[in-house]
Protein backbone atom coordinates (compact mmCIF):
# COMPACT_ATOMS: atom_id res chain seq x y z
CA UNK A 1 0.00 0.00 0.00
CA UNK A 2 1.90 2.85 -1.43
CA UNK A 3 1.20 6.04 0.81
CA UNK A 4 1.95 8.96 -1.62
CA UNK A 5 -0.85 11.15 -2.51
CA UNK A 6 -2.48 10.28 0.52
CA UNK A 7 -4.25 11.91 3.15
CA UNK A 8 -2.14 10.46 6.85
CA UNK A 9 -3.55 10.84 10.07
CA UNK A 10 -1.84 10.15 13.08
CA UNK A 11 -3.94 8.35 15.80
CA UNK A 12 -2.91 9.13 19.15
CA UNK A 13 -3.88 6.46 22.08
CA UNK A 14 -4.74 2.64 22.07
CA UNK A 15 -8.26 3.99 23.52
CA UNK A 16 -9.66 4.96 20.18
CA UNK A 17 -12.62 6.15 22.91
CA UNK A 18 -10.44 8.70 23.81
CA UNK A 19 -8.40 9.69 21.06
CA UNK A 20 -6.92 12.71 18.61
CA UNK A 21 -6.27 12.45 14.38
CA UNK A 22 -3.95 14.57 13.61
CA UNK A 23 -1.70 15.61 10.51
CA UNK A 24 1.68 18.06 10.43
CA UNK A 25 -1.37 21.09 10.12
CA UNK A 26 -2.59 20.10 13.66
CA UNK A 27 -5.61 18.02 15.13
CA UNK A 28 -8.54 17.06 12.29
CA UNK A 29 -10.45 15.02 14.34
CA UNK A 30 -10.60 14.15 18.63
CA UNK A 31 -12.81 11.61 20.17
CA UNK A 32 -13.47 12.77 23.65
CA UNK A 33 -15.41 9.97 25.98
CA UNK A 34 -17.44 11.22 28.86
CA UNK A 35 -19.95 10.08 31.34
CA UNK A 36 -23.39 11.65 31.16
CA UNK A 37 -25.73 12.60 33.80
CA UNK A 38 -27.70 9.09 33.37
CA UNK A 39 -24.03 7.39 33.47
CA UNK A 40 -23.73 6.20 30.36
CA UNK A 41 -20.54 7.01 28.68
CA UNK A 42 -20.54 9.11 25.12
CA UNK A 43 -18.09 9.59 22.54
CA UNK A 44 -18.11 12.51 20.77
CA UNK A 45 -16.12 13.00 17.32
CA UNK A 46 -15.49 16.47 16.58
CA UNK A 47 -13.64 17.59 13.45
CA UNK A 48 -11.71 20.90 12.98
CA UNK A 49 -12.98 23.30 11.14
CA UNK A 50 -10.49 26.49 11.53
CA UNK A 51 -8.23 27.50 14.35
CA UNK A 52 -9.90 27.03 17.79
CA UNK A 53 -13.60 26.03 16.05
CA UNK A 54 -14.62 22.35 15.94
CA UNK A 55 -18.04 21.00 14.76
CA UNK A 56 -19.83 17.86 15.90
CA UNK A 57 -19.52 14.78 13.66
CA UNK A 58 -21.25 12.08 16.07
CA UNK A 59 -22.39 10.93 18.94
CA UNK A 60 -21.73 7.57 20.21
CA UNK A 61 -23.72 6.36 23.04
CA UNK A 62 -22.25 2.94 24.34
CA UNK A 63 -24.15 0.42 26.05
CA UNK A 64 -24.67 0.25 29.83
CA UNK A 65 -22.01 -2.84 29.91
CA UNK A 66 -19.61 -0.89 27.59
CA UNK A 67 -20.53 -2.76 24.67
CA UNK A 68 -22.07 -1.05 21.09
CA UNK A 69 -25.00 0.92 21.78
CA UNK A 70 -26.35 3.86 19.16
CA UNK A 71 -24.86 6.32 17.02
CA UNK A 72 -25.99 9.93 16.30
CA UNK A 73 -24.14 10.89 12.74
CA UNK A 74 -25.41 14.53 11.50
CA UNK A 75 -29.43 13.89 11.77
CA UNK A 76 -28.90 9.81 11.45
CA UNK A 77 -29.44 7.24 14.54
CA UNK A 78 -28.76 4.15 14.13
CA UNK A 79 -27.11 1.10 15.86
CA UNK A 80 -23.18 1.24 16.15
CA UNK A 81 -23.78 -2.38 15.58
CA UNK A 82 -24.91 -1.24 12.00
CA UNK A 83 -21.71 0.40 11.15
CA UNK A 84 -19.74 -2.29 11.86
CA UNK A 85 -21.76 -5.42 10.88
CA UNK A 86 -19.79 -8.49 10.77
CA UNK A 87 -19.15 -10.50 7.35
CA UNK A 88 -19.57 -14.29 7.22
CA UNK A 89 -17.12 -14.57 4.26
CA UNK A 90 -14.14 -13.29 5.93
CA UNK A 91 -12.59 -13.72 9.19
CA UNK A 92 -12.53 -10.13 10.72
CA UNK A 93 -14.23 -8.38 8.62
CA UNK A 94 -16.96 -4.99 9.31
CA UNK A 95 -19.39 -3.93 6.91
CA UNK A 96 -21.36 -0.39 7.05
CA UNK A 97 -23.78 1.28 4.21
CA UNK A 98 -21.69 5.00 3.60
CA UNK A 99 -23.46 7.67 3.64
CA UNK A 100 -24.30 7.72 -0.11
CA UNK A 101 -25.63 4.76 0.32
CA UNK A 102 -22.88 2.30 -0.93
CA UNK A 103 -21.53 -0.84 1.15
CA UNK A 104 -17.82 -0.35 2.06
CA UNK A 105 -16.04 -3.03 4.63
CA UNK A 106 -13.10 -2.75 6.34
CA UNK A 107 -10.80 -5.85 6.48
CA UNK A 108 -7.15 -7.02 7.33
CA UNK A 109 -4.85 -7.03 4.23
CA UNK A 110 -2.47 -10.04 4.31
CA UNK A 111 0.42 -7.22 4.09
CA UNK A 112 3.89 -7.10 6.12
CA UNK A 113 2.34 -3.92 7.40
CA UNK A 114 -0.71 -5.86 9.43
CA UNK A 115 -2.89 -3.03 7.52
CA UNK A 116 -6.75 -2.80 8.03
CA UNK A 117 -7.83 -2.11 4.70
CA UNK A 118 -11.65 0.25 3.78
CA UNK A 119 -12.77 -1.55 0.43
CA UNK A 120 -15.53 0.53 -1.50
CA UNK A 121 -18.38 -1.76 -3.28
CA UNK A 122 -16.15 -1.99 -6.17
CA UNK A 123 -13.33 -3.65 -3.90
CA UNK A 124 -11.00 -0.43 -4.14
CA UNK A 125 -9.15 0.59 -1.29
CA UNK A 126 -10.28 3.82 -0.51
CA UNK A 127 -8.68 4.11 3.19
CA UNK A 128 -6.81 1.94 5.65
CA UNK A 129 -5.35 1.69 9.17
CA UNK A 130 -1.82 1.07 9.80
CA UNK A 131 -0.46 0.25 13.33
CA UNK A 132 2.55 1.74 14.08
CA UNK A 133 5.01 1.40 17.32
CA UNK A 134 4.30 3.86 20.04
CA UNK A 135 5.74 7.27 19.26
CA UNK A 136 5.59 10.13 21.18
CA UNK A 137 4.35 13.49 19.67
CA UNK A 138 3.56 16.57 21.70
CA UNK A 139 -0.41 15.87 20.98
CA UNK A 140 0.09 12.61 22.50
CA UNK A 141 1.55 8.95 22.01
CA UNK A 142 0.89 7.60 18.74
CA UNK A 143 -0.31 4.16 18.19
CA UNK A 144 -1.27 3.62 14.35
CA UNK A 145 -2.24 6.07 11.13
CA UNK A 146 -5.79 6.42 9.41
CA UNK A 147 -4.31 6.79 5.47
CA UNK A 148 -6.92 8.21 3.16
CA UNK A 149 -6.27 6.98 -0.34
CA UNK A 150 -7.02 10.61 -2.17
CA UNK A 151 -7.86 9.48 -5.87
CA UNK A 152 -9.00 5.66 -5.32
CA UNK A 153 -12.35 4.29 -6.43
CA UNK A 154 -14.43 7.49 -7.12
CA UNK A 155 -12.43 9.75 -5.70
CA UNK A 156 -14.96 11.27 -2.80
CA UNK A 157 -13.15 9.43 0.15
CA UNK A 158 -11.78 12.96 1.40
CA UNK A 159 -15.71 14.56 1.52
CA UNK A 160 -16.79 15.40 4.46
CA UNK A 161 -20.06 13.21 4.95
CA UNK A 162 -17.92 10.09 3.85
CA UNK A 163 -14.38 11.07 5.49
CA UNK A 164 -16.15 11.69 9.19
CA UNK A 165 -17.88 8.09 8.68
CA UNK A 166 -14.95 6.44 7.55
CA UNK A 167 -13.32 7.60 11.10
CA UNK A 168 -16.16 6.71 12.55
CA UNK A 169 -16.44 3.39 11.48
CA UNK A 170 -12.37 2.66 11.94
CA UNK A 171 -12.96 4.04 15.87
CA UNK A 172 -15.31 1.35 16.12
CA UNK A 173 -13.25 -1.59 14.15
CA UNK A 174 -10.40 -1.03 16.52
CA UNK A 175 -12.95 -0.88 19.53
CA UNK A 176 -14.73 -4.14 17.97
CA UNK A 177 -11.11 -6.04 17.20
CA UNK A 178 -10.34 -5.18 20.67
CA UNK A 179 -12.76 -5.92 23.07
CA UNK A 180 -13.91 -8.78 20.69
CA UNK A 181 -17.49 -7.73 20.29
Amino acid sequence: MASSGNEVLSWTSQDPRQSQLFSNIGVLYRFNTDTNAQGQSVTTLWRAIRANKEDRVAKLEWAPNGGLGRAIIGKSTLPMADLVRPDGRVLDCRMFNGPDGYQYRWRPSSNSYNDVVLQDHNDNVIAFYRPTRPTRYNIGDVYGELHFVRNAGAGIVMHPPLMDTVTVTAMLYRFVMTYGL
